[in-house]
């Protein structure tokens, strides 16, 4: 379970625009010195970002890219899914089947339910997080998110109450 690099450097490249401001414009040299990834690279990432419309570019001297909209109304989960996808899809369990043609566990799987339950419980932390929320220092996004976790957490349980009654 881990995060791709086109992942992490994506969002970083998002995020590195964000703190600019509303219409604060950076262009891939100062991305990519800013963030010490290459130029090469920034360009594939911003290439990605405008395609999936978090990002806009202009040209000329006072060009770069700018967020497409303001940052409170991006979504890190959506962001997240135009770099790289999720950690666990639906599709999963037939691309995993060994060297049968089918999975062996396709009746009854728990590690599925497992995969599942993890993909909800980190969709819901990311649907809630958007890159304004991101722009804060460490310390208070720590805080957050625990607060956040126990928002979700809480509701889980009240979920698996109401369903168990």
């Amino acid at each position: 379970m881990k995060l791709t690099s086109q992942e992490e450097y994506g969002l970083r490249c998002l995020l590195r625009i964000a703190r600019q401001g509303e219409g604060g414009a950076l262009t891939i040299p100062e991305i990519s010195e800013a963030e010490g990834i290459s130029s090469y690279y920034v360009a594939k990432l911003m290439r990605i970002l405008r395609r999936g419309g978090f990002v806009t570019s202009a040209r000329g001297q006072a060009g770069g890219y700018t967020l497409s909209r303001q940052a409170d109304r991006i979504i890190v989960g959506e962001a997240l899914a135009v770099l790289g996808g999720r950690f666990f899809e639906a599709d999963f369990c037939t691309e995993h089947t060994g060297v049968e043609r089918m999975c062996t566990n396709t009746v009854d799987c728990s590690i599925r339910s497992l995969w599942r339950t993890v993909q909800l419980a980190v969709d819901q932390v990311l649907a809630k997080t958007t890159l304004k929320d991101l722009v804060s220092n460490e310390e208070e996004m720590t805080s957050w998110v625990g607060h956040l976790v126990k928002i979700i957490g809480a509701a889980t349980l009240g979920d698996q109450i109401t369903t168990n009654n």
